[in-house]
């Protein structure tokens, strides 16, 4: 029974301290979940965060589909067309039946995507391999 007692006089002390360590948590934890959540790179800022993983918004300015060269690759362009591009995204061939005809799907459309940012030829660009990894923006 005094072994009980105590456990119910030790619970404010517990609460106190947590009362006291949330607001601390909050202010350090919040901030970086909106930023983690808002972090949206226009195309031009996606050449400073290669070997990020981000999203990255833009108009698609162009599209090419290489139909002879290996791999089948789609190009999209954000912002400005081929060869001006400042931002790619390649679908590869073996995914393109998954997007449908991005020609006609996103050609001069706002657009998001996310993935991981690489470099080809100084260009910065972004794999694309699901239609999860890209929105229409409206």
């Amino acid at each position: 029974m005094a072994s009980r007692r105590r456990a119910i006089v030790a619970l404010p002390d517990t609460m106190r301290l947590y009362r006291a360590a949330l607001p601390l948590i909050l202010c350090f934890a919040l901030p970086c979940i909106a930023q983690a959540q808002t972090a949206h790179l226009t195309a031009a800022e996606a050449k400073n965060h290669v070997g990020e993983t981000a999203t990255v918004c833009g108009r698609v300015a162009s599209i090419h589909f290489a139909e002879k060269a290996k791999g089948l690759p789609t190009f999209m362009n954000l912002d400005m067309p081929y060869p001006q591009q400042i931002f790619t995204i390649v679908i590869w061939g073996a995914d393109r039946p998954k997007f449908g005809n991005p020609e006609r799907t996103y050609n001069h459309k706002n657009v998001c995507l996310s993935g991981k940012i690489t470099s080809h030829r100084g260009i910065p660009e972004i794999i694309i391999s699901t239609p999860a990894q890209i929105q229409i923006q409206k």
